[in-house]
């Protein structure tokens, strides 16, 4: 997913795409343990974007507060 998407995204929003984001990557960290895992680069882009989303969701929260 790209920065600019979401940053167009609500906090609320945000927030259930990290979640998904989170569990998609404890289910491949599991599929990777289990041999079924063929795409291994997978794990690395869904970190990627859970730290895009943080970064995101962190300056949201900031610049809510200092309103």
């Amino acid at each position: 997913m790209k920065a600019k998407e979401l940053r167009e995204k609500k906090i609320e929003e945000l927030e259930k795409i990290l979640k998904e984001k989170r569990e998609k990557l404890k289910n491949l960290k599991l599929d990777l343990i289990q041999g079924k895992l063929k795409n291994v680069r997978e794990i690395r882009e869904t970190k990627k974007d859970i730290a895009r989303i943080l970064t995101i969701l962190n300056s949201k929260i900031k610049s809510q507060n200092a309103k």
